[in-house]
């Protein structure tokens, strides 16, 4: 492919995820939407086609069941595909890997989400760390929002030298603020029984000299997760050496407390406040006053909006299995503008 071509993107799966990266897609000027499919006809589907999406059941039976219902449908699955260069599955959990096998027969390239393992694809991806090694495969996997925001930011220390070892703890948010009326936990936190917890080793997915090891713990909210990192540094450092390291990143922005960001709610309202999609945070949000250098250690915390970190990741994943970006630095410059990221600073 050149770089004056035009992929035509298929969305399988129009929930959560799904439907950030059609929307995501759809602002491309190197990409267009060539259609979504879901199970459902009710308030989420509707929504697709009154953006313009054209709308697939996943199989003949959720077509005619859409089609029953009144909502216009372009065909199923099978037709969609045949419409696209690649095809993102943004399937609720496993589901996915029972589709890859349909991918594989098709001989459409094809991207899935964090839930499922690494062993699915081979590879998985985050555009910091592993663009330059997913261009021009068949396949990769989008990590899951913790551990992006994991690789996020332990490559920048890496990059500038600094990385030695890391130990963090993850309060988990409960569910997705949607369905968070029909399940969940209350007035209660529930560990995640092993030590590592499953990001550190799924971080090493991605970068295997990663010397990492993560403690989980949901909490009874819905709106993000927090992250507190304690990281063993290759030397005495100072904060401002530790900053600029951060900053280097794209994809991490420094907010403030005594800017009035003291709390993960603060946060998600300036994102409504700057007018983005969904309220959507792709950054990794990192306090610069909180941080903490001691020596050779050093200590801060990070907000991570599940719902949004790995959609300019899976729009990066796109360019570099079809191969239209060779060069991550450009995709997700290219990204980054399209999305409004890197305009945090207030």
């Amino acid at each position: 492919m050149t770089q004056q071509t035009i992929l035509r993107v298929a969305i399988n799966g129009y929930g959560v995820i799904g439907k950030r990266v059609a929307d995501a897609v759809a602002s491309q000027d190197d990409m267009v939407l060539a259609g979504v499919t879901d199970t459902a006809h009710d308030w989420r589907t509707r929504v697709a086609l009154s953006k313009g999406f054209r709308l697939y059941g996943a199989t003949k039976a959720h077509a005619d069941a859409m089609h029953q219902a009144g909502m216009a449908i372009s065909g199923t699955l099978d037709g969609l595909l045949d419409e696209a260069d690649i095809v993102v599955d943004c399937t609720p959990k496993h589901v996915a890997s029972q589709n890859i096998e349909t991918y594989r027969q098709r001989g459409i390239k094809f991207i899935v989400q964090g839930g499922e393992k690494h062993e699915t694809t081979g590879h998985s991806f985050v555009a910091e760390a592993s663009y330059a090694s997913a261009v021009g495969r068949d396949c990769t996997r989008v990590v899951s929002c913790n551990t992006t925001s994991i690789v996020r930011t332990l490559t920048a220390l890496k990059r500038s030298g600094l990385l030695l070892r890391a130990r963090g703890t993850l309060l988990r948010r409960a569910t997705d603020p949607w369905e968070s009326h029909l399940g969940g936990i209350m007035n209660t936190v529930v560990p995640e029984r092993d030590i590592p917890s499953h990001q550190g080793p799924d971080a090493q997915s991605v970068d295997p000299d990663l010397d990492i090891v993560t403690m989980a713990v949901k909490i009874p909210e819905t709106l993000a997760h927090l992250h507190y990192w304690s990281v063993q540094l290759t030397r005495h450092a100072s904060k401002d050496e530790i900053l600029d390291a951060f900053r280097a990143s794209p994809r991490i922005s420094l907010i403030r407390t005594d800017d009035g960001l003291t709390a993960i709610n603060a946060v998600k309202e300036l994102m409504a406040d700057l007018g983005r999609p969904h309220d959507s945070l792709y950054e990794v949000a990192l306090w610069e006053d909180m941080l903490k250098v001691q020596g050779d250690e050093l200590f801060y915390a990070y907000m991570v909006d599940n719902q949004a970190i790995v959609i300019p990741e899976t729009i990066d994943a796109i360019r570099a299995l079809t191969g239209i970006e060779s060069d991550a630095d450009l995709s997700i410059g290219k990204t980054n503008a399209s999305l409004g990221i890197g305009f945090l600073h207030l």
